[in-house]
Order: C-alpha cells, then structure tokens, then sequence
C-alpha cells in the first residue's frame, strides 16, 4: 500500500478523508447500560478525534454534545443533568440534548443571547443495547442501520466494549483475516480452531456487494470434507461472522453469529463493540452462557480493569503470556481469543507502514477491503454517497458455517435467509 493511501484510511478527525467518510455512517457512541436512568451522571464519549459527552435527560431520551460549554470552555462532564437537559457548574448555563440554551442566569431574563449561544450537538438512537450517532452533515443523514442483531430482543442479543490501543484499521483487519484463526486461536480446547488448524492455508473467495462483501474460507479436513466460513464486512468497520464459542459442558447452545465493530476514539485507539446474538427464538441467551462466552473471548467482567473497558493483560504486562502454556494446547500461551488479537494489533504500535507488508493469497480479503474503503472515500469526496448506509443494503446480512462436500458450491451456499426478528 502505498503511504499516502495508508493515511487517507486511518486518519479519521474532522476533515479528513476517512474521517469524512466515517461521518457519513451511524457509529456507536457509547453502550445504553453506561447511561442507565434518566437524569443519571454524564458519560465522557471520544468518537472520531472529538471530545463529547452523552447524557440522558429527563425523558429519557441521551443527547450527546461537545464536552466543553461555549462559554469559557468549562468542562460539562462535571455539570449536572436535570429537568431536560444539562447545566454547566461553573456559571450555570444549561443546555438541552439539542444544544438549545434554556438558561443564562448570568444575563438577563430575555437576552438575545439565548438565540446565540448553542451547543454543538449530534442526532442519536438507541438499538441493540448501543447509542448510536452521527457525526456527519444533517442534510445527508442516512436512516438508522437495521443489522439484524438489531433487531434481535433483549433475551437473544449480548453486546459488550472494550478498549483497543491502536487504529481502528488494524482491528478491522485482523477481525477479516480467517488465517490467523489456525494459528494465533489454536486450542485444543475448541473445535472450531480445530477444524481451522486442519488446513492451514485456506482457500478464500471475495463477493463484492452493495454493503461491502462476503467471503467464504474453504479448509479441506479430510478427503471428503470441507470446513467453510462465511464472514460478512459491512462498512465502514463491522465484521460478522459465525460464531467461535465455548465449550457447553454437554449443554444445548443456542444458534448464534458474533461479530465487532471498530469505533475509532482517534488516530491511535479505538472502542470494539462486540456482539453476539441468536437468530433461533427457541434458544434465548442465557445469563450463562453469555458470562461463559464473554470469558471465553477473554473480556469477561473479570478480565476488565475496574471501572473501565480496558484488558488487565495488556501491552504493559505482555498480556501474561505463558510460555509453558504454548506447549500446552494453547498455541500463543495467551489466554483469551481477543487478548490474542489485542497483542499481535496493539503490539504493531498505534498506526501500522503498510507499505513494508509481504501480502499472500490469504490477504484477499483485507486487500478487498481496502480498496473499497479508499472507493468509498473517493466517492465521498465527489459529493456522492458512501456504499452501504441504507438500510436496505445490510439488514437481511448473516454470516454462517458448515461442513459440505468439496464439490459444493458458493452459490449452493449462499442462500437468501428470513430472518426471525
């Protein structure tokens, strides 16, 4: 790649090519549970190189604004939330989730200035358990998405955060790369790395669509059979695929696809929204299972530093690698599938030179991506729409697994699916 294209791809601030494109789409703002009442404590929110806040007025309903008033720059986060809206603490100007000046008790009753003053603020909605907004021009604002796992209820859909210390792009890359999956999640313990570990160099077919692509992965595991994947990117920096999950101890589990978003904080880090929902309505999510899965991933509620989204194994820790374990069954000694993701992406440093990488035929998928990322940017910058912002283009999308014949085809495969929800 060539550096220039590197950079129009991972700098996502006001202004800038990808940022411009990525403004262009709904993102996650934040989780619902981290607003959980009306009137509750503001949250600090960094989406796109922006500082924000979101709170939840007394209606309900979360506005999310710049986090600093226009008055003197006093920070809000400290400011308290009541009677519909949110009051700086410093002077007392109060702002409703639109931005609107409701209050200047430091002026007089009637003041022009109520009409003045305003509070840079973003449209958002509540779905799958995520506040979601847009950051882009209100005049080419796309409907809500409508993925499924959105439409899924409460009792079939898990969505967490975690924290990510590097450029969302590496995130994204790695959650499109099924090679990896031989290697860096080999565990004896699991039968879907398994299945990955008995053909190493999988055969991998890319499908352009309206909403980015899907691809299916062919490992040939015995002369007669073949393990496929179907993953699906949606864009910008959602990936969808089968679900990868733990062992049951002998018990029923219900038919689930997982998947991540990438949210860039900035250039250098990012919040990865996992999902994980049951598109079967006779096998909801139990609390179990989600805590066994959740733990399983490596981002259970005790592998989170207190009060935060970040992994206690981390770069400054080595992610507490055991070299006893690799010898063990676990092939990175690593213990949790994204811990394993989070060392190689994060230990690449903030922002990856793609202009030294070596590609290889596994890289298809990744390169397919890029290309469309830096078409959609193009596109962007013609004053044309972006691919995929319409919920019609994503909302039937679903990712499967199975084990067929060598002769069976994609086409076989791929089948138009109803969903439940």
């Amino acid at each position: 790649m060539k550096p220039e294209d590197n950079e129009r791809l991972v700098r996502v601030g006001p202004g800038t090519p990808g940022g411009n494109l990525f403004r262009r789409y709904w993102q996650p703002a934040c989780l619902s549970t981290e607003l959980p009442a009306p009137d509750c404590a503001p949250v600090r929110v960094k989406l796109l190189c922006e500082d924000l806040l979101a709170f939840r007025d007394s209606n309900g309903q979360v506005g999310l604004v710049e986090a600093f008033c226009p008055h003197r720059r006093a920070p809000l986060y400290f400011g308290r939330v009541e009677e519909c809206g949110i009051r700086c603490v410093y002077h007392g100007w109060k702002f409703d989730r639109e931005g609107n000046c409701t209050d200047l008790p430091s002026e007089q009753p009637g003041s022009p200035l109520y009409d003045q003053v305003k509070l840079k603020a973003y449209p958002t909605f509540e779905a799958g358990g995520i506040v979601w907004a847009y950051l882009g021009d209100k005049d080419k604002m796309p409907p809500p998405p409508d993925y499924e796992w959105l439409r899924a209820p409460q009792t079939h859909c898990h969505v967490s955060k975690t924290y990510e210390d590097c450029n969302y792009l590496q995130g994204l890359e790695g959650g499109l790369d099924t090679a990896h999956v031989s290697f860096l999640h080999r565990d004896d313990r699991n039968a879907v790395t398994l299945l990955s570990s008995m053909d190493t160099a999988p055969k991998l077919e890319v499908h352009p669509t309206n909403y980015g692509y899907y691809y299916v992965s062919r490992r040939q595991i015995a002369p007669e059979k073949a393990y496929i994947r179907l993953y699906q990117y949606i864009m910008p920096a959602q990936q969808m695929r089968p679900s990868v999950v733990a062992p049951s101890g002998g018990k029923q589990d219900p038919a689930t696809i997982d998947g991540h978003i990438w949210a860039p904080i900035d250039d250098y880090s990012t919040h990865v929204y996992n999902f994980i929902y049951g598109y079967d309505g006779d096998f909801p999510l139990t609390p179990e299972f989600i805590r066994e899965d959740e733990e399983f991933f490596g981002r259970g509620e005790n592998d989170l530093i207190p009060g935060t989204f970040r992994l206690k194994k981390n770069l400054s820790n080595d992610y507490m690698i055991d070299r006893s374990l690799q010898h063990k069954g676990n092939y990175s000694g690593i213990v949790g599938v994204n811990t394993q993701d989070y060392a190689l992406q994060e230990g690449m440093g903030h922002i990856v030179d793609r202009s030294k990488e070596f590609l290889v035929s596994t890289d298809r998928a990744i390169v397919t991506m890029r290309r469309l990322m830096l078409d959609a940017i193009a596109r962007v910058e013609r004053g044309e729409d972006p691919p995929g912002n319409q919920p019609v283009d994503h909302r039937s999308v679903r990712a499967f697994d199975d084990i067929v014949q060598p002769e069976t085809t994609t086409a076989q495969m791929v089948t138009n699916t109803v969903s439940k929800w």
